[in-house]
């Protein structure tokens, strides 16, 4: 209700006398107050509706475009393309139920899967080789590559819901959904059998849904608020489903629920003070949707993954004997057999799969860095089998009579190197490489016996073991502890010198507990095939409880990860990454000189990377204004400046900053999920450019109503922030149109790198190596 003027003339009761005493109709009078908040209100409403509409339509369109860039001319290359060779091959390990091995979550390859089943794929074609034609091999490969670039049309539409939701103006929307519209590097990653796709959807879908469950916050528990907190959960579930990094959506969603619920205990909060009862309410809540609703999903994802993947296959090795026992036709455990004392072995290293090995060959007198070795006989790690790889396995003790007794589980043994006669020893000096690690080397058999007899003497300590468990080849995987120092045998992959012929080194690791100690005795060599010892009866298949295999699998998946640190010709540093200075080949084919490059587009990048830095100056300075007593903005403003926008600038650095400590491989790619948030910063900080003065206009308004002035000067001010607010858009617009104009020029001018067709002439491609990237056919 509009105010109305306190004097006697504007009074209900004078109104309502007779002729005589009837005045003229005063244009503040409550009458006229409330025909003209009829009509701001009629406007208002109609303006509203013709907003809807335009914000709609324009979605439509945005959606429309999406779809379009992502699936034009999809089905080219029609050969395998860059890592299509894992994630192709996983969908087809899927189809025909044969255990794999990958470092990654199970939700992005079970979407491959199921589309390749929609389509009726046998899995047949194991995506070997890169360039391996698709036509050829009868491969329903569009189908594949459809399902991310439906993800990935639909992430477009996700990013101006977003910015739709947060009560942004329709250039904010259009440009935030504009720059990922015509991305390049997001375009190339969406059309190909990879997995990002899927990360950046659900990232995406992670931050829309809390937003809508935070709009909700005054309608607490109620059914919609349920619906979008586990909506949220489900979403992020999805991303960390999907690949690891998606750890980050939830610090991104973490910090804004943690701060949410700092507010709600404020005792002098807006909305009154929540008791200690009802704030553990929201707290258990939050906890529920966000934490344990999304880690049961996480876990249902590897309960599918485990129920589909029951034949052996090319995962095994990955995993111990217990686990390998519950695949049908593992032929690697079904060939085990029991190892005796006397028996000559291969022994393997699980993870780097070097043998066990010596030559006659010594360690020199120093090593390169000035210490001095034992000048033993060299014990090294050697990839390929030969009969420098047989060990004779011997009993403790010298006179001890055990032939034709098995091995059992923590048994002291010996083993004597078949080539050289020599025996196993370890002792107190420094290995090659590692100053804290024992060397390894062999002495003769008469100081094993003698002087070095404690030295050479090993345990056998079985991985999960029983007590007086029977060692067999295959199957029992191990770990060679020293007796007397304690120290498991340990390999790397750091070659050593030519001195050792650049085979690995073998050393004690103090460190007994960490898998990488493990080992396994691949064969018994002094079997023969024939003998009866390799007969086996018709081996059935074990059960293990969900858990005890998924930690198994976990354990694994992050050591493997963690592994994954050799150096690429493609990898890139995080600081690269805003600037785009370097992209990754993904394909190339000499006879048409065409290529696919994956690269962001460059001048979208630069901008949405320059406004990143332009938000943080413009919180420092604001700062900075308040502690000298300068209030330049309005309340409104700063609400949304720090909330809205600052939430999406916590989704960008939650996103970017962790992989700085990140000892791993790391490529362009990692940075897709922090450039989408780096768009919703550049949509905000343009609204924030064209309308922070708006608010101001609101309160002219207001106070020109509260001091009593005349409709006609509230009607004034009315179209004077009509015409504010027009003005503001109409410069908004022009903002967003200048910059998407040059973003779509930068994304016309790569799309031959992003589509990998036409092919380009020598000078073509030189004129798109902008800052030096590696393209291809440059020459």
């Amino acid at each position: 209700m509009a105010a109305t003027s306190p004097t006697p003339q504007g009074s209900l009761r004078q109104r309502n006398v007779g002729p005589a005493t009837k005045k003229p109709k005063d244009v503040s009078s409550p009458s006229s107050d409330v025909e003209l908040d009829k009509l701001v209100k009629e406007v208002a409403a109609k303006s509203s509706a013709n907003s809807d509409r335009d914000y709609k339509i324009t979605f439509a369109v945005i959606t429309f475009l999406a779809f379009l860039t992502r699936f034009w001319g999809i089905s080219h290359p029609n050969e395998v393309v860059f890592d299509e060779v894992h994630f192709g091959k996983f969908a087809s390990y899927y189809l025909e139920r044969t255990y794999f091995f990958d470092v990654h979550p199970p939700l992005g390859k079970l979407l491959f899967a199921f589309m390749g089943w929609l389509v009726g794929f046998d899995g047949h074609f194991h995506f070997e080789n890169i360039g391996d034609s698709y036509i050829v091999n009868k491969v329903p490969y569009v189908a594949f590559r459809s399902m991310p670039a439906i993800l990935g049309s639909l992430t477009v539409s996700v990013v101006y819901l977003i910015m739709w939701e947060s009560g942004y103006s329709l250039p904010a929307c259009v440009l935030a959904s504009g720059l990922l519209l015509l991305d390049n590097a997001h375009i190339g990653q969406t059309r190909l059998i990879l997995l990002d796709a899927t990360l950046v959807f659900a990232m995406a879908c992670s931050l829309l849904c809390y937003i809508k469950f935070y709009k909700l916050r005054h309608e607490a528990f109620s059914k919609k608020w349920w619906k979008w907190l586990i909506l949220t959960g489900f979403a992020l579930s999805c991303d960390i489903s999907t690949k690891y990094v998606g750890l980050f959506a939830f610090v991104t969603i973490g910090s804004a629920v943690v701060i949410d619920l700092w507010d709600l205990l404020d005792i002098k909060r807006p909305g009154g003070a929540l008791t200690l009862p009802e704030f553990g309410k929201h707290f258990a809540a939050r906890a529920f949707g966000l934490i344990i609703m999304p880690f049961i999903f996480y876990l249902f994802w590897f309960q599918v993954h485990f129920s589909i993947l029951t034949r052996s296959g090319p995962g095994d090795d990955f995993m111990s004997p217990e686990f390998q026992e519950t695949l049908s036709d593992n032929i690697m455990l079904a060939n085990a057999i029991t190892i005796d004392y006397y028996d000559t072995i291969t022994i393997r290293h699980k993870e780097t799969k070097a043998y066990l090995h010596s030559h006659p060959d010594r360690y020199p007198l120093r090593y390169d860095d000035g210490r001095v070795s034992s000048q033993g006989q060299q014990v090294t790690g050697y990839p390929f089998n030969d009969t420098n790889n047989y060990w004779q396995v011997l009993p403790a003790g010298a006179d001890d009579q055990k032939l034709g007794r098995h091995v059992k589980n923590h048994d002291l043994i010996r083993l004597r190197h078949v080539a050289t006669d020599t025996i196993l020893l370890s002792h107190d000096v420094a290995s090659p490489y590692y100053p804290t690690n024992q060397e390894f080397t062999t002495v003769s058999i008469a100081d094993a016996y003698g002087s070095r007899a404690a030295d050479t003497l090993f345990e056998v300590r079985i991985e999960h073991g029983r007590q007086n468990q029977e060692w067999k080849s295959v199957s029992g995987h191990f770990k060679l502890i020293h007796n007397p120092s304690k120290v498991a045998m340990w390999t790397h992959t750091k070659p050593l010198p030519e001195w050792g012929y650049k085979q690995q080194e073998i050393n004690g690791n103090k460190q007994i507990a960490p898998s990488s100690n493990v080992w396994i005795p691949e064969d018994v060599v002094s079997v023969p095939a024939d003998h009866k010892r390799r007969e086996k009866p018709e081996r059935k298949v074990k059960t293990l409880p969900f858990l005890r295999k998924w930690f198994e699998l976990q354990r694994s998946m992050f050591w493997h990860n963690n592994q994954l640190t050799a150096s690429h010709p493609y990898a890139s540093l995080p600081y690269q990454w805003p600037f785009l200075l370097r992209g990754v080949s993904f394909w190339t084919q000499n006879a048409t000189r065409q290529q696919i490059y994956f690269l962001g587009n460059p001048i979208g990048w630069w901008i949405a990377s320059s406004v990143l830095a332009i938000y943080a100056g413009i919180v420092l300075a604001d700062q900075f204004s308040l502690r000298r007593g300068i209030d330049a903005l309005d309340h409104r403003t700063r609400s949304r400046l720090y909330n809205s926008t600052g939430f999406f600038f916590l989704a960008w650095a939650t996103h970017y900053f962790p992989f700085y400590v990140m000892g791993r491989q790391l490529f362009l790619h990692h940075y897709l999920p922090a450039h989408l948030a780096s768009t919703l910063v550049t949509g905000a900080l343009v609204e924030f450019v064209f309308s922070q003065d708006a608010p101001h206009h609101e309160a002219a308004h207001q106070a020109a109503k509260a001091s009593g002035k005349k409709s006609a000067a509230q009607k004034r001010h009315i179209t004077a922030r009509e015409r504010f607010e027009g003005q503001s858009m109409k410069g908004a617009w022009i903002a967003t149109l200048v910059i998407l104009a040059l973003v779509a020029g930068s994304w016309y001018f790569f799309l031959p790198l992003t589509y990998g067709y036409p092919g380009m002439t020598v000078e073509q491609v030189v004129r798109r190596k902008w800052l030096g990237y590696d393209l291809h056919f440059a020459k």
